[in-house]
């Protein structure tokens, strides 16, 4: 079935996007707003965009008709925090995900621990496994309802308990037992389910090839 996303109404979009585009991480932002308010909220329009420089997007939506907490805060301070959500802390980050006035601190609702950066303003989750310290790049706003950000990586905290070689960055993914949003409201995935492929290689394809017996 064809759907014209030019002419779809909006609640349909996205709709079709979060239905089909999963599972996707899940960015949970901690912000500071100019008088020194914390906000905490997820985001799943996030992923990496590369390492030379280390960065970052964020697809922020806008909530009754003005952009939300965590996009205001970020285009006035140009500081956030990315901080990664784990099976263990679900339901803590299902609490910030509550529509609660912007003098609401969502971290002390939701029992979470502010622990303090290093390189930017905001505090980071002491309950997640990882935390991205970040700095805007670069910042579009696309529509009347959304803006994205692209933020520069500045510091990058792992729990030691996941670190296999910190001298050479060797982290146990599995461990950190990350979850991802999936279609619909209130559905997520575990990151448990895995299967490995290696990469194919041309030469080792052209070489297989030329093989008496090997595929043309």
């Amino acid at each position: 079935m064809l759907f014209d996303m030019e002419t779809l109404e909006a609640a349909n979009r996205y709709k079709i996007l979060t239905a089909t585009v999963t599972p996707r991480p899940i960015a949970w932002v901690t912000t500071l707003s100019e008088d020194g308010i914390v906000n905490a909220a997820p985001y799943s329009f996030f992923n990496v965009l590369g390492h030379e420089p280390p960065t970052l997007a964020l697809g922020l939506l806008a909530g009754a008709g003005r952009f939300k907490d965590t996009a205001t805060n970020i285009l006035a301070t140009g500081e956030f925090v990315v901080n990664l959500v784990s099976e263990a802390n679900a339901e803590a980050m299902n609490v910030t995900c509550i529509d609660a006035p912007p003098e609401i601190d969502e971290l002390a609702l939701a029992g979470l621990t502010a622990a303090p950066s290093h390189a930017v303003r905001p505090p980071r989750i002491a309950e997640s496994p990882v935390s991205f310290e970040c700095k805007i790049l670069s910042s579009l706003v696309t529509g009347p309802r959304q803006t994205i950000v692209i933020g520069r990586i500045v510091r990058a905290h792992v729990a030691d308990a996941v670190v296999l070689d910190g001298a050479r960055c060797h982290i146990d993914t599995p461990a950190l037992k990350l979850i991802g949003r999936m279609h619909g409201s209130g559905w997520y995935a575990r990151s448990s389910d895995l299967f490995q492929m290696d990469r194919p290689n041309w030469a080792e394809r052209q070489a297989a090839g030329s093989k008496p017996g090997g595929a043309a």
